[in-house]
C-alpha cells in the first residue's frame, strides 16, 4: 500500500520542483538579458520571453508542491484509517469501533454546577471530578440541562434525588 501511495504522489512533487527550478533559471536568464541592455525597448523581449514565463512557472511549481503535499497527507490519513478499521475488526470478531459497548451505563445522574449537561455517574466527562453533584430532578424536569452526547443519559434513568426532593417524599 505504501509503494502505491508513493508512486501516485511523487510525480506531482517532482513536477513541482522541476517547474520551480525551470522558473528560477528563466528568471535569471531574463534578468541577465535585461541588465545587458541599455534601452527599455530592447529589454522588453527578455521580460516577455524569460522573466514573465519564469515567474509563472514558479507560481505553478508552488501550486504543484502544495497539491502534492496535500495529496500525500490525504493518502497517509486514508492509510491510517484503514489500519484503524482493520485493527477494530480484528478484535473479537467485532465489526469495528462503532459497535463497542456504551461509554457509560450507570443509572445515577450527575451535573457540574454552572454546566449545561447532565451525565451518567460513570461518564468520562465527570468521572472523578469532585465538583460533580447529583442532578436535581427539578432542574432536569425544567429542561435547564441537556443530556450529554457522550454517555447519552435518559432523564428517566433515575436521577439522584436532591436534598429538596427528599423532604417532599
Amino acid at each position: 500500500m505504501r509503494t502505491a501511495r508513493l508512486r501516485s504522489v511523487h510525480p506531482v512533487l517532482w513536477a513541482g520542483w522541476a517547474a520551480l527550478a525551470a522558473g528560477a533559471v528563466l528568471c535569471v536568464i531574463g534578468w541577465y538579458g535585461v541588465s545587458g541592455e541599455r534601452f527599455a525597448e530592447r529589454q522588453l523581449p527578455y521580460l516577455a520571453s524569460c522573466t514573465v514565463p519564469g515567474a509563472a512557472l514558479i507560481v505553478a511549481g508552488a501550486v504543484l508542491l502544495a497539491h502534492g503535499r496535500d495529496a500525500s497527507a490525504t493518502a497517509r490519513v486514508e492509510e491510517l484509517y484503514g489500519l484503524l478499521v482493520a485493527a477494530g475488526s480484528a478484535e473479537d470478531g467485532e465489526p469495528g469501533p462503532a459497535a463497542a459497548a456504551p461509554v457509560a451505563v450507570s443509572g445515577d445522574l450527575l451535573m457540574v454546577p454552572g454546566g449545561t449537561l447532565y451525565h451518567r455517574a460513570d461518564c468520562p466527562l465527570v468521572a472523578g471530578k469532585p465538583e460533580a453533584v447529583p442532578a436535581d430532578s427539578r432542574v432536569l424536569a425544567g429542561g435547564d440541562l441537556g443530556p450529554c452526547p457522550i454517555c447519552e443519559p435518559d432523564a428517566g434513568d433515575g436521577p439522584a434525588a436532591g436534598p429538596d426532593d427528599r423532604s417532599s417524599r
